[in-house]
Formats: C-alpha cells, structure tokens, sequence
C-alpha cells in the first residue's frame, strides 16, 4: 500500500501579523494587528485531527526556534540573549521581526519531495527550500533540513538534499510551486515545476511583486531528484497573477492523483491535455465563475485535495470560501461534475489565512509506501493520544494575544523556548534546537 501522508507544520508560540511577506496581500492587511497564537495552534490541530478521523495518515512537523537569537547575532547585535532582543528591538525592529516570524508553520513551503516511484534510485527525494526572496523566511532552510533527516531517517528509503545555493538567482519556494499527477499515488507520475522567472533567460515578469521562483532552481530540483525529464514539467507562472497577490502557485492551482483544479489565470502558456499523463482530469475555473480576486480572498485553490481511504476525493476549504459569494456557488457544483472530487469540507484556519496561508499552506504532501512508513521517527505521525498532548501543551505554552511589539519581551523568548523544549521531549526529538545545545 502507498499513502499520501500529509506533514503539517505546527504553528510556533511566535505567531504573530508583522507583514513580512512582500506580494501576499493577507499579510499586508493584518500587518501589526494582534494575533492570538494559542487559537491558531489549535486551529492547526483540529485540521490534523480531522483529516486523521477521515482515516488518512497526518504527521507532524515542529516548528522553529523564534526568536532566533543566533541571527540577531550575526547582524551584529551583542550581550546577553535579552540585551540582543532590546537593541534590536531599539534599532532595527523589522529584523526583530523577522528572526520572530512563525512562517515556517507553513509547511507547503519547507521543502520539494518526489515519491519512490518517481526517482531513478527508487528512494524518496526531499530538498528544503531556501526560501531566499524574503529574510524571515531564508532563516528556516538549514533547520527545515536537520528536522526532515531526523523525520526520515533511513537513507535506504530517503534521500536528503540541502537548500540549493541561497541567492536571486536559484530562489526556490518548496512545495507550493510543486505538484504532481498520478493514476494513483503509488504509481509513477508527472511532476509539476512552476516558477515566476527565468535568472537566465529572462521573459514576461509581473511590475508590482517580486517573482519568487526561479527556473533555475526548480530544474536543480529535478536533477537532484533523479526524475525522467520526459515526465517532468515546467510551467511559468502569468506575471499579471503574481501582480494580483499569487505569490505560490498553490494560491491558483492544486493537484491530487489524476485531478488538475486551476484558475485560468494562473499560467503564462495553455496547458494542453496532450501534454498531460493520460486520464487526468482537468478542471479549469474561467475568470467569469470565479474572479481571480476572489480566488485570492478565498484561497479557494489552497483547498486540500486529498483522496480518501475508501474512494473518492474531497476538497477541505478555508470558511472563507463559503462567506465570497462567487467561491460558495461555484463549489455548489463540485460534487455534481464529472469529476472525482465528491465532496467540500470547511476548516476554521483564520489566525493562518489573516497572515496569508489557507489549508494546503499548512502541510507538505509526501507519498510514502507502508514499508517506508515503517522507517519513520516513531512520533512523526499524529497519533489520537499525541493529538492530546499536543492540545495540553499548546494551552500550557502559548499566549492568546501577540502584537509584533511584545516581540523583543525576554519573557516570550523563556516561555518559547521552554514550550519547544517540551516539544521536543514529548516528540522524542532530543536536542534538535539551537538553544538546547549550550
């Protein structure tokens, strides 16, 4: 048997709406409102614990030490670990800000993976992502790397790749710009690149936000992943769409098995169903059914699309999709079309989606065979009892409001790191953190 398992990342005690994320117009919004971390964990949770009662297989991923005091350092901020959080408080809030950021909660972002069937050494392929156009999220790479070979440990099974090289030209944003078509998930498929620019061949580009995936990177990928250039893609995002607020592909687009849902908007180039695996099913939404505004408001394309244990796919939706009225009549005729999508759930992630990231943010796919399964850390996956201790720690660890000025306070940097030191014991992570290995 071969599983989709997703890996969604936990959201970090620093939770906070600072508008870091040039170019994602639901962080700029928020920017410096009060966030309320302890909800949005929980809310991550409830989604985890929902898709595991639906009988698919979740995992866990833990999130980053915030602050990093280890980067304040570098930038040249010295004392005492509190001393560093006051100067750089005092001098250069947005770099408190960003050594802060819980982003790598979202986790569709920490690295690209392609499935055994899909590699030439028949081993599951990850490499973290480097995450280089923004500054609070190039921190995550190095840690995203040691965390995944600790998850996966057996190199028999898994193949570990570091970021690729951190500058402009190879920026490269993980799995939101990834996707992959399959007649089932254990079999091999088409993988699917998309990028905003090309460093070295340069062509259409938005005028407004920066395109943050190079080609580059994602054909560094496809080499490092051993994958048949004949059943590899590369599609360009339309610039026009990433000026609108589509930073990832998978705020237009997703893909499950032999299911391609995308907005018209969303590339430079027509997909031709020729140029697909045999079999897909292509559902593309014309800009009259849903306005590319309201597929951006909604994240109605970062919808989970997942298939479940007995048949069938389902659709797992921010609530917001239901409150826009384009997005709520248009999936009125999901479950009635010739595709296999049957049904719509709606999850409450509204402390994630107010920072820019809906449900398919929050977890990184990866297809795994029971024998690999086998190989994992023994509490990768979510299990009903870990669901509660989970639950118990986040009420005994996190604060239920956060402004980004109650960044630099000594006493959040205590409490995080006592809440990740705890984690990391329930976890039986050892001392994976920065912080625990003084």
């Amino acid at each position: 048997m071969t599983h989709e398992v997703n890996f969604d990342g936990l959201v970090g005690p620093t939770h906070n709406y600072a508008a870091l994320a040039v170019g994602n117009l639901a962080s700029a919004a928020s920017g410096l409102t009060v966030s309320n971390p302890r909800e949005a964990a929980l809310q991550g949770l409830a989604k985890m614990k929902f898709m595991m009662d639906m009988g698919l297989k979740q995992g866990v991923l833990v999130p980053q030490e915030r602050p990093h005091v280890p980067t304040l350092r570098q930038m040249g901020f010295g004392g005492k670990d509190e001393e560093v959080l006051a100067r750089a408080q005092r001098e250069s809030p947005l770099v408190l800000r960003a050594c802060c950021s819980a982003s790598a909660m979202w986790a569709a972002n920490a690295a690209t993976v392609s499935p055994s069937a899909d590699s030439e050494d028949g081993r599951v392929h990850f490499t973290a992502a480097n995450l280089a156009t923004q500054l609070h999220r190039s921190l995550e790479g190095p840690f995203t790397w040691r965390l995944l070979q600790k998850l996966f440990p057996n190199l028999n099974h898994f193949a570990h790749h570091e970021p690729i090289p951190c500058n402009t030209q190879t920026c490269d944003e993980g799995a939101a710009n990834h996707m992959r078509l399959a007649a089932s998930h254990g079999e091999k498929g088409m993988e699917i690149f998309v990028f905003g620019r090309s460093a070295l061949s340069p062509g259409p580009a938005p005028s407004r936000f920066q395109a943050r995936q190079s080609l580059e990177a994602s054909q560094s990928i496809a080499r490092l992943h051993l994958l048949d250039p004949k059943r590899t893609m590369f599609l360009q995002q339309n610039p026009m769409a990433i000026d609108a607020g589509v930073f990832h592909n998978d705020v237009v687009a997703v893909a499950n098995e032999n299911v391609l849902f995308y907005h018209a908007s969303a590339y430079v180039q027509d997909i031709s169903e020729k140029d697909l695996p045999a079999g897909v099913h292509v559902i593309k939404v014309k800009e009259e059914e849903v306005p590319l505004a309201d597929a951006i408001r909604s994240y109605l394309f970062n919808s989970q699309l997942v298939t479940l244990p007995g048949g069938g796919m389902v659709l797992i939706c921010p609530t917001e999709c239901e409150e826009i009225a384009s997005t709520r009549e248009y999936l009125k005729t999901i479950p009635t079309s010739t595709s296999p999508i049957h049904s719509c759930h709606f999850m409450d992630v509204r402390q994630s989606m107010k920072n820019g990231g809906g449900p398919a943010c929050l977890r990184l796919r990866v297809v795994l065979s029971d024998e690999q399964i086998a190989n994992l850390h023994p509490r990768a996956l979510l299990t009903a009892t870990l669901y509660d201790q989970l639950v118990q720690w986040v009420h005994h660890h996190y604060r239920d409001k956060l402004h980004p000025d109650d960044l630099g306070d000594p006493k959040l940097l205590e409490e995080t790191r006592a809440a990740l030191d705890d984690l990391s014991n329930i976890l039986q992570l050892g001392s994976i953190y920065d912080f625990q290995k003084r």
